[in-house]
């Protein structure tokens, strides 16, 4: 493997390597299966395209253009005067490689039931959402190809991973080793059971989340939203003081069901604070179209069967549509634990492990202050103020307020609401500036200090 990943190194078969050699174009043909394009771009046959042929599109190449370093690897085939890859290999934007079974497109044989994955969006989006701080112990639970750990190995002292499919297991063994990585301690196991009775001061997992009507492909789909339920609910008892989860999950949209009470119903009972986000929801049918092409089942003869039978499944259980999102977690060991489940649509600053342990001190803290009237509070940097209205009008018709930085979102507000946002400086305690503001607006009402605890908690002042 050392010689393997010198040799890929050399001939600059790298994240932007492969990048700049593929250009636009093919790039954004092999995002819709399309391999004519890379094809193309690659048809010199020199060391980096021979490479990519081989590792990332999945293509012969002839054995006198393979080096030894290649062929003694253990990852390729030879047959007659040609040479075919046995798994993907794949850079990553870490630095390091990931090794998974070979990616499946269109005509291909079936996948096999342990499929393991190579990483792709869903990947790189939990990479991005989890928290920066360095920890003593760290879990990756269902570790797939090992992508996470190539995340986690410059920040936690002790790295355990996990997974239920033995050979995702093997081949994330190769991948740490191609990166070099070490040290990695790996298990076989469903869940939690690998590591009972141990303790985690961070808890990663890009579960088998996809919601279908049984049991499937291991690495994605083991029936409804449960699976993600009741990892929620039995992370607890092996998180840390004051350590945190990280998850992707979906869920379901159910007739008559506001879907804010079914995921926060899976917190709520945990005694951790939680934070649900959901970024995305798709109706039945396109969730259904999304999964059976992932698995490259469109124009098989099992294609329709199969799409008509999940229907029939999310119809006979009134579901409505399917959520997207993450799930954090903190065992922040107060006796009132805080849940917040939000939806956001629009584009935030990444990566939110940057300030994702930000949101969750100013959630907690406008749920735990006591007596605002005495809090000293500051505007977060980067805030705006907007104003719509009239040309000429005295008053605008619209006060907006919008954060330019971390999750940047964006509320509607009263002039109370602005022209606090323009002197908190955290050198005057909340009630007098709310007495004085509520003079200069002349509206005679003096406004409730609990009025501005939602603002507290969405990050437009800081305590």
């Amino acid at each position: 493997m050392e010689r393997l990943r010198h040799h890929l190194l050399e001939t600059g078969y790298t994240i932007d390597g492969v990048r700049a050699r593929l250009g636009g174009m093919a790039a954004s043909a092999l995002a819709r299966e399309e391999l004519v394009p890379a094809l193309r771009a690659t048809a010199d046959g020199d060391p980096l395209a021979t490479l990519i042929r081989l590792w990332w599109l999945g293509a012969p190449v002839p054995a006198g253009s393979v080096p030894a370093e290649v062929l003694d690897s253990g990852l390729v085939a030879v047959e007659g005067d040609e040479v075919r890859a046995t798994v993907h290999l794949q850079p990553w934007e870490t630095g390091g490689y990931l090794i998974s079974d070979r990616k499946v497109r269109p005509g291909d044989p079936a996948l096999r039931a342990d499929h393991v994955v190579g990483a792709g969006g869903a990947s790189a989006n939990l990479a991005q959402l989890v928290t920066r701080r360095p920890v003593r112990r760290a879990l990756d639970l269902g570790t797939g190809c090992g992508v996470q750990v190539l995340h986690l190995a410059g920040r936690a002292e002790q790295l355990v991973a996990t997974d239920v499919n033995p050979r995702a297991v093997e081949l994330a063994r190769l991948s740490w080793e191609l990166s070099g990585v070490s040290g990695v301690e790996a298990r076989v196991g469903s869940m939690f059971e690998p590591v009972e009775d141990e303790l985690f001061d961070l808890i990663v997992s890009n579960p088998p989340f996809v919601i279908s009507p049984g049991p499937g492909l291991t690495y994605r789909e083991v029936g409804g939203d449960g699976f993600c339920r009741d990892l929620v609910r039995r992370t607890p008892r092996h998180l840390a003081p004051g350590g945190q989860a990280h998850f992707l999950a979906n869920w379901l949209h159910v007739e008559g069901e506001d879907w804010h009470d079914r995921v926060g119903g899976w917190l709520r009972e945990t005694g951790c604070d939680g934070w649900v986000v959901q970024r995305d929801v798709q109706d039945p049918a396109e969730y259904v179209e999304l999964w059976l092409r992932d698995a490259a089942q469109q124009g098989t003869e099992a294609y329709a069967e199969r799409y008509d039978r999940w229907l029939a499944w999310f119809n006979e259980y009134k579901v409505e549509g399917i959520g997207f999102g993450w799930i954090t977690m903190r065992n922040s060991g107060a006796f009132d634990p805080v849940v917040r489940v939000e939806h956001l649509e629009h584009q935030v600053s990444l990566p939110v492990g940057d300030y994702v342990d930000d949101v969750l001190d100013a959630v907690a803290a406008a749920h735990r202050a006591g007596d605002l009237d005495a809090a000293r509070l500051r505007t977060a940097e980067g805030l705006l103020d907007e104003r719509i209205g009239l040309p000429g009008a005295e008053d605008p018709i619209r006060i907006v307020l919008r954060q330019t930085q971390g999750l940047r979102r964006s509320r509607d507000v009263g002039t109370v609401e602005a022209a606090l946002a323009g002197v908190c400086d955290g050198e005057l305690a909340l009630g007098p500036l709310l007495n004085v503001i509520a003079e200069l607006v002349g509206d005679g009402e003096i406004p409730n200090a609990d009025a501005v605890r939602p603002l507290i908690a969405e990050g437009y002042f800081l305590l």
